[in-house]
């Protein structure tokens, strides 16, 4: 017999489920100042996308704000003013996973890839992304893919080069993980409508079959996190609770275990509700002014914008 009553339901995560939010915001705020291993940079401020230039400024000051906190930051491109994140953070003593946006536009692609390589050269990159999500998108074909990943290998010395999407693809493509150096794999329980409770298993499930795609490489989760608010997915809710839970158990295991795991994300960004719907603006620990969401002096604030941005959402569906 190995009953413990401190265990019961302990791998469901159900020990957090006696915390109010009062404690379960302090709480992640705890395991936020223990330091994290990773953050996934975002850098778009309100009114902002992808193809406007990022200010050096505006970068600057959110490095700032999250470099107390994680060892890593993971960025998306090398152009338009992104290729300046990766300097500013080895200012602040942070590693770089410097990613390169591929697409279908070949003249752009070798454009990043030219950036990367510049960047490699003067120190700033310490793990090398060639692509995210390009398979989920169907951007490439999976040979033109490798290619790129091939010729990126072929520019730099000494950096693992790896490619960027959800778990599953390393199992589906094998001819893309044996290519790689490392796997870098996304793992959103979210997003595949996994109720909170079991959250964290369903993620180290996700691990497991990204480890075993990978036959011995590294494997480094390269996203993972839960929305504040938005609509639900099947069983996955978005909430304030929630994603304090996950962030706090998802942490907690990264930490207990050794996983290299970067959150998604630094902070909100509005512009992703046009491609993943009203959860997309959500991800973030600090919200799109930069207040961070584990503050007390600042939960009253993140309540209200929360309230009026699903009345508002609430009025324009209903008319």
């Amino acid at each position: 017999m190995s009953y413990n009553k401190n265990k019961q339901l302990s791998l469901t995560d159900s020990n957090l489920d006696a915390l109010s939010v009062k404690e379960l915001r302090e709480t992640a705020r705890k395991v936020l100042e223990r330091g994290i291993y990773g953050l996934c940079f975002s850098a778009y401020e309100k009114g902002q996308k992808p193809g406007d230039v990022l200010s050096e400024e505006q970068i600057r000051r959110r490095m700032k704000l999250i470099a107390p906190y994680t060892k890593w930051i993971r960025s998306f491109s090398c152009l338009e003013g992104n290729e300046i994140i990766p300097k500013i953070a080895k200012e602040y003593g942070i590693d770089t996973m410097v990613g390169i946006w591929i697409g279908s536009d070949k003249t752009k692609n070798e454009k990043e890839i030219k950036a990367m390589v510049k960047l490699a050269s003067q120190g700033y990159v310490n793990i090398a992304a060639v692509g995210n999500e390009v398979m989920y998108r169907g951007d490439l074909s999976e040979l033109s893919l490798i290619d790129y990943i091939i010729e990126v290998k072929g520019q730099i010395e000494n950096i693992p080069v790896g490619y960027v999407d959800a778990y599953y693809e390393f199992s589906d493509r094998p001819a893309i993980t044996e290519v790689c150096d490392v796997i870098l794999s996304n793992c959103y329980p979210f997003w595949e409508g996994c109720h909170q409770s079991y959250s964290l298993l369903y993620m180290k499930d996700m691990y497991r079959k990204a480890q075993e795609a990978g036959e011995g490489k590294k494997v480094i989760i390269s996203e993972t996190g839960w929305p504040v608010q938005g609509s639900d997915l099947n069983g996955a809710e978005p909430s304030y609770e929630n994603a304090l839970k996950y962030f706090i158990n998802t942490q907690n295991w990264a930490y207990e275990e050794n996983v290299e795991l970067f959150y998604f994300s630094s902070f909100d960004e509005a512009w992703k509700e046009s491609t993943e719907g009203d959860v997309g603006g959500f991800w973030g620990l600090w919200d799109e002014q930069e207040n961070l969401k584990f503050e007390s002096k600042n939960i009253n604030i993140i309540k209200k914008r929360i309230n009026h941005q699903t009345n508002c959402k609430k009025t324009i569906s209903e008319n």
